[in-house]
């Protein structure tokens, strides 16, 4: 029942703009009238459009005459009960008292069968406010139409909302999803209650990487809805690192090898994910062609054009969509809206034929014919079609929301206007009006969903996740398995794999990747021209690592690390130094023991023998510092085996350098001895005086302490440190003594080579000196030995790597010392032994 009250005449004044002249014209009808399909008139008209046939039939026109109206062909029930639910709408927004109070609504519902041209013709005609003719009185009518609801294409939605866009004239589309409306520029009235394509687009390349799936083709309509849909799919996909292996365009009035051709493409793709953004009408033809060559095993990905659509679920040959999985339009129950559908009767008008159309399909029926003729008592409750099932209303609800939107910017207006004293409004043109207030509207439907459009005219995205398993009958039930929701501040896809049943009801998840997964350790290389999801994979390099699986890159380890053998993960580097538990070390520390063992032995030997003339014609006192000084030189050699430390790098340097120059200042000082000793033999020479014990002991200490001042200042200006070398390997590191000041290692071993060159070249110039016992001959040559070992160690010590480096010096330390305690002393210790008749005095004076 609808309420009027006084203000109504007022308000459709203003929604009937600037009056009507005084004066009449005359004007006649140029072109030709669009005719609504179905209609009801009352104070405020919606209007609207949809494809409410599939196919306008083309003529062949010969310019001769005016063409007869369009006729369309193939009723289209989900385009019908679109309809139907505006009109359910309508009446429900009249029976209300809180919702326009004082009005009532009216329809004028056209039909675009699907044709561009249709569409464009019906905007004209709900734009120039005529139907059938104009009045013959005036040339001038208000606007007629507020907002137009429709259509359901994309395509044909875009052209009328390019004709009505410059005169401010609403349109809010329940079906057409391309991204391309949202330009406020080219369409700056147009809404929708259907999210954007870019959302699904967006939330299918977030579906295809969270499953997997790195290598796709896709399938679309060759036309606004396709062409956008997947330009923006594969813009979203290659930010998810989705490649497209291959991308099919067609139509539904395409040649049939168009479609064999489309078939061949999938066919010989290697990719098992196939996405289908495509529309319903063009899908069919396709699908026909995949079910008459028996092409199985592909993995499809809907959109919501037809990944709910009832007629392919219920058709059971079409049972290879099994498992399919898209986005659908969230679904809804609207109360009352199934009791609406059935009750419609086309005796209730009729003259209308739409509705006797209809009858006669859905029954099967002829109101024509008398043997199989229709007869009315027919009941549409007994029926389970695509029109009177309402389990799917997804986007009838849509249309249901569309028509509210309407009524609550047209009631907005009303309460502005009763609350409002500025009369100047009255001339406002109402469009503009509709317009404005549509842009701010802000409501509840009663399925408890909030509408409001954001700045493009969108409303906020919100997609079930569907999946197609079988039911029971054979047909397919569609599985409600996640949703995206761009609403929410994180995650906007959620997905629950575990009730997905997939490709050939199967349970397994399909694989669809150009190439295998890279596993840890290894990292993609890019085959040459390919897309990037057709890579090999190339192991890490040494000292690198990917620790997840299709790395691109390998990263280096840090500098104390290095890869493992895996090259997955990067572990401590090995530290190299020479350490007493390897076998180089045990040998070193052997032979050290061992040279300290023969020289307390040759020390305990020369002293029970200390009276005897070998040992004192030698000078005993020399040669016992000598020992001393050489047990010295085999233990300073332990000092560089182990884990070097602060103390015993400052030690094994000096202690090798002061040793060192004692043994060689004793020898130093022996040589001096011998050949004072055969100066003083001759007639008149008095220079042993000058050389004597006390001159001995003076020169060995002198010259040690010279060494000790040069340690010092070394170990006082710059000492040496440990030090962890990481350039000489890559793979570890070498623990070693970092020399602090070469000068002061240079200036030690300077030092000591200086000394052992003049102790060289005296026992040299003394060796053939007319003596029995010529001691300084056995000094030449443990010093010809020396001087070979440390000048053999300066290039092999500067080349040697890692712990080479300490064990050349090491070595080099003992053979200096063998070399000095057996050139020196093992001749005398020989004779002491075993040539006791030798060690005497007679034998020593003996020429």
């Amino acid at each position: 029942m609808v309420k009027r009250t006084v203000s109504m005449q007022v308000l459709l004044l203003i929604l009937g703009g600037i009056l009507v002249p005084a004066s009449a014209q005359v004007c006649s009808l140029l072109g030709q009238p669009a005719f609504p399909s179905l209609s009801a008139e009352r104070d405020i008209n919606i209007w609207a459009i949809f494809s409410i046939h599939r196919n306008a039939l083309l003529k062949m026109h010969n310019y001769t005459s005016k063409p007869d109206p369009t006729t369309c062909a193939s009723l289209n029930l989900r385009e019908f009960k679109f309809a139907q639910t505006l009109i359910f709408a309508i009446e429900e927004i009249n029976n209300s008292t809180q919702l326009l109070p004082g009005l009532s609504l009216g329809y004028k519902i056209y039909d675009s069968c699907r044709s561009f041209t249709q569409t464009i013709l019906s905007g004209m005609a709900l734009m120039n406010g005529y139907e059938e003719t104009l009045s013959d009185t005036s040339c001038f009518r208000p606007p007629a139409v507020h907002a137009i609801v429709g259509d359901s294409a994309s395509s044909s939605t875009i052209g009328l909302a390019s004709v009505v866009g410059p005169f401010s004239l609403p349109v809010i589309s329940h079906f057409a999803t391309c991204a391309c409306l949202s330009d406020r520029k080219r369409y700056p009235s147009f809404f929708r209650t259907i999210s954007s394509d870019y959302y699904q687009s967006r939330a299918l390349a977030q579906l295809v990487k969270n499953l997997g799936w790195t290598w796709v083709g896709t399938v679309r309509s060759r036309n606004d809805y396709g062409n956008n849909g997947i330009a923006a799919f594969e813009e979203a996909a290659k930010e998810e690192g989705v490649c497209i292996e291959y991308s099919e365009a067609i139509l539904n009035n395409d040649p049939q090898e168009q479609f064999l051709k489309t078939l061949e493409v999938i066919k010989k793709g290697t990719a098992r994910v196939v996405l289908a953004f495509i529309a319903l009408g063009d899908f069919l033809p396709l699908l026909k062609v995949i079910l008459q060559h028996n092409i199985t095993g592909i993995q499809w990905v809907g959109s919501e054009s037809w990944i709910t659509s009832q007629t392919l679920a219920e058709t059971k040959e079409y049972s290879f969509l099994s498992g399919a999985v898209g986005f659908a339009i969230a679904n809804a129950k609207i109360m009352g809206l199934r009791e609406f559908l059935v009750n419609v009767h086309p005796y209730k008008e009729p003259k209308n034929e739409l509705l006797k159309e209809f009858w006669e399909i859905v029954f099967q029926c002829s109101f024509n014919s008398i043997g199989s003729g229709c007869t009315g008592s027919e009941r549409l409750a007994e029926l389970q079609n695509e029109y009177t099932d309402v389990s799917e209303l997804r986007i009838a609800n849509k249309v249901y929301t569309a028509v509210y939107a309407i009524a609550y910017t047209l009631h907005n207006i009303l309460k502005e206007f009763r609350t409002s004293t500025n009369s100047s409004k009255i001339g406002w043109p109402i469009p503009q009006m509709v317009l404005k207030y549509m842009r701010d509207v802000r409501f509840t439907v009663k399925t408890g969903e909030e509408i409001f459009f954001d700045e493009s005219g969108d409303p906020v995205a919100r997609y079930d996740l569907v999946n197609w398993q079988s039911a029971e009958d054979g047909s397919m039930r569609f599985e409600l398995v996640g949703l995206y929701d761009s609403s929410l501040p994180s995650e906007h896809l959620q997905v629950n794999q575990e009730h997905i049943l997939w490709a050939e009801k199967s349970g397994q998840l399909p694989v669809s990747v150009c190439s295998e997964i890279c596993p840890p350790g290894t990292r993609k290389a890019v085959q040459k021209g390919r897309p990037v999801c057709c890579y090999d994979c190339i192991p890490c390099a040494e000292g690198e690592i990917s620790n997840g699986t299709d790395s691109s890159d390998c990263f280096p380890c840090d500098l104390e690390y290095w890869s493992n053998e895996s090259k997955d993960r990067c572990v401590l580097k090995v530290v190299e130094f020479l350490s007493y538990t390897e076998i180089m070390g045990m040998v070193f520390c052997i032979f050290s023991f061992i040279g300290v063992l023969l020289t307390a032995m040759v020390y305990i030997l020369f002293y029970l023998q200390k009276e005897t003339c070998i040992v004192r014609a030698n000078n005993s006192e020399l040669s016992f510092l000598l020992l001393f000084s050489l047990s010295l030189c085999f233990l300073c050699s332990l000092t560089f085996i182990g884990r070097p430390t602060e103390l015993s790098c400052m030690l094994r340097h000096t202690t090798f350098g002061i040793t060192f120059v004692l043994c060689i200042s004793c020898v130093l000082g022996k040589t001096i001895v011998v050949l004072m000793a055969f100066k003083a033999t001759l007639p008149g020479s008095n220079v042993m005086k000058w050389f004597g014990p006390a001159q001995q002991r003076l020169s060995v200490v002198s010259l040690t302490l010279m060494q000790v001042i040069i340690c010092v200042l070394w170990l006082t200006i710059s000492p040496p440190f440990p030090y962890m070398n990481l350039s000489y390997y890559r793979e570890k590191i070498i623990l070693e003594c970092n020399l602090g000041s070469a000068i002061g290692f240079w200036a030690v071993l300077g030092y000591t080579g200086m000394l052992s060159v003049m102790c060289f070249l005296l026992a040299f110039l003394a060796r053939k000196l007319p003596d029995n016992f010529n001691e300084a001959k056995f000094i030449t040559f443990s010093m010809l030995i020396f001087c070979a070992v440390w000048l053999t160690f300066i290039p092999a010590y500067v080349s040697s790597p890692g712990k080479f480096t300490v064990a050349v010096q090491i070595f080099a330390i003992l053979a200096s010392s063998f070399g000095l305690l057996f050139c020196i002393f093992a001749p005398k210790c020989y004779i002491i032994l075993l040539k006791p008749e030798k060690n005497t005095k007679k034998e020593m004076m003996r020429k």
